[in-house]
């Protein structure tokens, strides 16, 4: 009774501290204390809540039996706008904070909102070693099934959060990549309900420009229903080397040699300064040094890039052993190094001892609570950006980095990129590797300033054939993001297809100029 009465005392200090300053200056100076006595309980109530979900419909086996029924209201809703005249554009009904994306989707204020609630993993073909699923499943919900069957898919984002849909509309990468491609490379076809509400289902062999023209499209060109996305054995462990390197030429020369070993399941590079950083490659296996084995993902284990920075410290290379779900989700306890901006203390072993198992807050929630003074102090203080560029500009391209942004770490990820149709393609007729810059942060670049510095950074990547992911803020003129971008296929489509009166146009939905 004793210790409910120092909880309820401590609770209403809280408040009436709370109070005294005013929430906002809380919100904004101190977010610290808002997300860890409110968001992390609330995250902790949202992931039970998805979890008994699955398990439930899982076990009643209720999915694939409720799918088609839940496709058809979502196609009688497309045909009673139609009905209503067309007089605005759709969108999915999906609230904009429950997306990843820290951009804010203001146009679903003002577009027919079409209630998609598609959240389940639907069959695992073992025979074709294909799994199909709806678009709202997670990447912590895929592998979480997937895992104790014995398969895991090719390519799997590193968020928990990251859902199937978002990965095709928009783009999708991790650090088997190198193998693989992007996420849109290891899916096999996709289901749509189109503008005039048929159902459709393309694929290489089926609708073929359809398929193309799907990735990066950012649902205008249809809703995806369902997507096949290729399996491959599961095994235990990832055996992983760390190697420090110094000298950003030696740093890139390192990394370009890795990636193109296919023997290496994975390839990453975690950059702590212009010349400093830890190349990693793994290698999938079922056997293990007992004492080299480290289950990153505990909740009291050190987050894993503060873990990393101890072997360029310490100038040593190094072998462990993780298992191979945390392996998958490294970076997600600490939103790669986002955690440490919003819980200075975050890493610390008392904290991670005691409240460790509450971390990450969901992104969601601390987008639907940071109001708009927050927003705008992100917005000029603070970048998220992925740059796909060509390895053969890597070293340029950090270059460019460190003078605009000066952001550390910055996250490095080697991917193949073929000479398929669509929005993003190699600029030859050949397939070509290239490599994700992640910049996430507060820059150190005294000259940085929001919209001139990413406009320079965009401009930068056009200029080497790169792409912009569109997750993060993007700048660009309307011109300017059709240089970047392929928009044949794609505008071919919009016209066939009559989305021109269905669907805004991606760059008016995802560009700052065009939302402005």
């Amino acid at each position: 009774m004793s210790a409910l009465w120092s909880v309820g005392a401590g609770l209403l200090l809280l408040l009436l501290w709370v109070r005294h300053r005013g929430l906002e200056a809380v919100l904004v100076h101190h977010r610290w204390v808002f997300v860890c006595f409110f968001l992390l309980p609330l995250s902790i109530l949202f992931d039970i809540y998805y979890q008994l979900r699955a398990w439930a419909v899982w076990r009643l086996h209720s999915a694939p039996r409720q799918h088609a029924q839940r496709v058809r209201h979502i196609q009688e809703q497309v045909r009673e706008w139609k009905k209503e005249g067309s007089k605005r554009y759709m969108c999915t009904g999906r609230p904009g904070w429950l997306t990843v994306s820290l951009r804010v989707g203001k146009y679903k204020k003002t577009h027919k909102n079409i209630m998609i609630n598609l959240m389940d993993v639907l069959e695992v073909d073992s025979e074709r070693q294909v799994v199909r699923v709806e678009p709202l499943v997670s990447m912590g919900q895929l592998t979480a099934h997937l895992n104790p069957m014995g398969w895991t898919i090719p390519v799997v984002p590193e968020l928990d959060d990251l859902t199937v849909g978002g990965l095709i509309m928009g783009t999708g990468i991790e650090s088997s990549s190198h193998i693989y491609g992007l996420f849109q490379h290891t899916c096999v076809a996709y289901e749509l309900v189109l503008a005039d509400g048929s159902l459709v289902r393309c694929s290489p062999t089926e609708n073929s420009d359809l398929f193309y023209a799907v990735p990066w499209s950012c649902g205008t060109l249809g809703f995806l229903v369902a997507a096949e996305i290729k399996m491959i054995p599961a095994k235990k462990y990832v055996k992983v080397h760390y190697k420090p390197v110094r000298g950003l030429q030696k740093i890139c020369e390192k990394f370009t040699e890795e990636s193109k070993k296919k023997e290496n399941s994975f390839v990453e590079g975690l950059m702590y300064s212009l010349d400093e950083a830890v190349i990693m490659t793994g290698v999938l296996t079922d056997e293990a040094e007992q004492s080299k084995i480290n289950r990153i993902g505990n909740y009291y284990k050190p987050w894993f890039f503060k873990h990393v920075e101890k072997y360029l410290k310490a100038d040593r290379t190094g072998v462990e052993y993780l298992p191979a779900r945390h392996y998958y989700h490294r970076h997600t306890r600490s939103i790669f190094w986002e955690l440490q901006d919003i819980i200075p203390f975050g890493n610390n072993p008392v904290f991670r001892y005691l409240f460790g198992w509450m971390v990450p807050p969901k992104i969601s929630l601390l987008k639907l609570t940071q109001g708009e003074t927050i927003r705008k102090l992100y917005e000029q203080h603070h970048v998220v950006q992925d740059m796909l560029v060509p390895m053969k500009s890597l070293e340029k391209s950090i270059q460019t980095f460190h003078v605009d942004l000066n952001v550390y770490p910055i996250w490095l990820c080697p991917f193949i990129l073929p000479n398929n149709p669509g929005m993003v393609h190699p600029k030859g007729n050949e397939t070509e590797l290239y490599v994700d810059i992640g910049a996430y942060g507060e820059p150190k670049s005294k000259q940085f300033e929001a919209r001139a510095s990413m406009r320079q950074m965009e401009k930068f990547v056009r200029s080497v054939h790169g792409f912009q992911m569109l997750y993060a803020d993007c700048y660009m003129t309307r011109e300017e993001f059709w240089d970047m971008f392929d928009g044949s296929l794609y505008h071919k489509l919009r016209e066939q297809m009559n989305c021109k009166d269905a669907f805004p146009e991606v760059y008016d939905k995802i560009c700052k100029a065009a939302r402005h």
